[in-house]
């Protein structure tokens, strides 16, 4: 059976993709040379493992939303399961270096954006953990494997790559999605009011509110 391992080597933001795209450098070695893999179905589960890193207090107070007040982080910092990719490997002997698309979102609904846009520009520790299926040649006949459960990659992701991507997409950009009942009360507001745009509502709302 092929003896392999998976190595993270670096990433990238990926431009010109439909929606925003990472792409990660995925190393596959296999050290069983006479029996060649023809391809793997691959599964990756990547988790955002959060107490692996020191945080500033900036980062903390970004950072409630997700985790509560600081003095509880010895309870309630946990990894935060980001996203689950697929991809197919093609034929090789003994590497192949595959690139993996990671589609990002800039819902900050989503606890990996607010994980993201809340940290700093430095590195973001991932667990990258493979699964699926491996088909290869042995003895001249087709064979089938599991990807070992153990497999795993840790790679540290640089926060700034994050938000680069983020910026060829969204250029002095961000999304906010509401409930349609606060959107129509949001619009009839604009309305209301003789605003251009929904940016001039929001800032016209929280000047009031800054007044108070």
């Amino acid at each position: 059976m092929p003896n392999l391992t998976f190595t993270v080597e670096g990433v990238e933001p990926l431009p010109f993709a439909a929606i925003p795209m990472l792409a990660f450098r995925l190393r596959i070695t296999n050290t069983s040379l006479d029996e060649p893999v023809r391809s793997i179905a691959l599964r990756c589960q990547i988790v955002i493992d959060a107490a692996r890193r020191p945080y500033t207090d900036d980062e903390r107070w970004n950072l409630q939303d997700l985790f509560g007040e600081p003095d509880r982080w010895g309870r309630t910092l946990r990894p935060l399961l980001w996203t689950h990719v697929n991809v197919s490997v093609p034929a090789f002997e003994d590497v192949q270096v595959t690139p993996l698309g990671v589609p990002c979102t800039f819902d900050f609904n989503v606890a990996a954006t607010k994980y993201f846009h809340g940290v700093d520009d430095s590195d973001v520790p991932l667990t990258i953990q493979f699964s699926g299926t491996v088909f290869y040649t042995s003895s001249g006949c087709l064979q089938t494997q599991p990807v070992a459960w153990n497999q795993e990659s840790r790679f540290p992701l640089p926060a700034s790559v994050w938000k680069q991507m983020m910026d060829i997409y969204y250029p002095n950009s961000a999304w906010l999605r509401l409930q349609r009942d606060v959107f129509d009360r949001l619009s009839q507001y604009k309305l209301s009011h003789g605003l251009a745009t929904y940016e001039d509502a929001l800032a016209k709302l929280l000047s009031a509110r800054a007044a108070q």
